[in-house]
């Protein structure tokens, strides 16, 4: 039995595990590499490995760095089925087709760039794959439930175990025959901060054979919710009715944006911040936040009820979902009074672009970051102090004041991380460190072998293969 790890190795994305045992083969996860100019050609070239071979497919969660890859596996030749949670499947329903309609325009835009630099035709580009190749691969999706044991293929269980991260996430417990005996593999996919809003806390796992856990923020520990809340709400405050001006929250369609929701229904409900006119403008998060009401059983108690309470006052938290371009084009009319949610998370894509290219450029407005940044983006620049950035060709100074809030982030801190591998009865025969950058992932192994006495971790390289034994 051995694991190769395709992506998420040193690296936050491209997560993909490949496990070969005696009875067949598997996948863990099928996603895209995203940030930096190397990004491309990565996901040509990731699904480089034999794909008859694969025998079924599981994923812990829609994320695209987990799923984004799946349309492509099937375009390729895969056949088999792909196993995720109900919430998963209703969400890769969104996020796929989403993401083929973005590889569709950006090699549209590619296009007609190479013809007008050459004025000729033969420089076409396929789009990594296409909206029909995303709606064919959701026909492979099948749903199954939390804490139910599920028989994939030949000598191989698995159960879904809640992971707290965004809605449908799971941790995949998997028992594997081998020989006279069985193997178990954990995979945390990705884990959750526990006691933040909307979801249940990652379930606990009391044993493994072998565990490969992530480390997004292995290095660091996040601001306690409350105080992420202050912080929140001085930044709102002050920009809304001292400066008069617009904050701008970059969120992730999935998980983030309904989170943030919450937080601020909270905060207003409290009476830590005035009444607010929140705007959504994202398709893909109304989406998404019509399928999170629609599963309002993981959820967390209090989130019920503060869902109930901002139904009841809709004149004290106003948010308005944002479809049509001309409805979004218009907000950038307005000077000052609004919190603008919007994706995509990193700046990088979506209509975010757009409303920073008209308020980066503003001293009165706020950028609010809240989530992990990866190298390479427009939202790492932001973070790391640039002075000015390019959006659509344009040279935009950075005049608003940029903020980063990582205690919403949905991925478990080191502290956090540490406390559920501590409920472990004995250490793994073997720990592999993934979904990380490098000094993340390093310093993470560290605190695994002095923290908790456990051998040394593995930090996993791409494209080597490891033996479990």
């Amino acid at each position: 039995m051995d694991i190769t790890f395709h992506g998420a190795a040193g690296e936050v994305t491209g997560s993909c595990a490949q496990v070969r045992h005696q009875a067949g083969c598997f996948l863990v996860d099928c996603g895209l590499f995203q940030g930096g100019r190397d990004a491309p050609l990565k996901n040509l070239r990731a699904l480089d490995f034999d794909l008859t071979a694969i025998d079924f497919v599981l994923l812990t969660h829609a994320h695209l760095d987990h799923a984004g890859l799946l349309p492509r596996l099937i375009a390729l030749g895969y056949k088999g089925p792909v196993y995720a949670t109900s919430a998963t499947v209703d969400l890769a329903g969104v996020i796929l087709l989403d993401s083929a309609h973005i590889q569709e325009k950006e090699a549209e835009w590619l296009n007609r760039h190479q013809r007008a630099r050459h004025a000729r035709r033969g420089w076409d580009v396929a789009p990594l794959y296409t909206v029909a190749q995303a709606r064919a691969s959701l026909q492979r999706l099948r749903a199954v439930d939390y804490d139910v044991e599920l028989k994939p293929g030949p000598g191989v269980r698995c159960v879904f175990r809640n992971a707290g991260h965004i809605l449908g996430s799971a941790i995949l417990e998997i028992s594997v025959v081998e020989g006279k005996g069985e193997r178990r593999l954990v995979m945390t996919g990705d884990l959750g901060q526990p006691e933040r809003p909307v979801l249940r806390d990652p379930a606990f796992i009391g044993a493994a054979d072998f565990l490969c856990v992530e480390s997004t923020y292995g290095n660091r520990a996040h601001r306690s919710m409350s105080e992420t809340e202050e912080e929140l709400a001085a930044v709102v405050h002050e920009t809304l009715k001292r400066r008069r001006g617009n904050v701008i929250i970059p969120a992730f369609a999935v998980g983030r944006t309904q989170e943030l929701l919450f937080v601020l229904a909270k905060l207003v409900r409290e009476g830590k911040m005035d009444p607010l006119e929140v705007v959504v403008d994202s398709p893909m998060a109304s989406a998404v936040t019509e399928l999170t009401v629609r599963h309002e059983g993981l959820w967390d108690a209090e989130s019920r009820e503060l869902f109930a309470w901002s139904q009841r006052h809709a004149d004290r938290f106003k948010v308005r979902f944002v479809q049509d371009v001309e409805e979004s084009m218009a907000l950038n009319s307005r000077p000052s009074g609004l919190v603008i949610v919007s994706a995509s998370g990193m700046c990088d894509a979506g209509r975010i672009k757009h409303h920073l290219r008209y308020n980066l450029g503003r001293s009165a407005c706020a950028i609010v970051m809240t989530g992990f940044q990866a190298a390479g983006t427009l939202g790492r620049r932001l973070v790391d102090g640039a002075r000015a950035v390019t959006i659509f060709g344009e040279r935009i100074p950075v005049k608003a004041s940029v903020h980063t809030i990582g205690g919403l982030s949905a991925h478990a801190d080191q502290p956090a991380l540490l406390a559920w591998l501590a409920h472990f009865s004995r250490p793994p025969r073997q720990t592999f460190i993934v979904h990380g950058e490098a000094g993340a992932s390093a310093a993470f192994a560290k605190a695994i072998e002095h923290r908790l006495g456990w051998p040394s971790p593995v930090l996993s390289q791409r494209g080597t293969r490891y033996e479990l034994c």
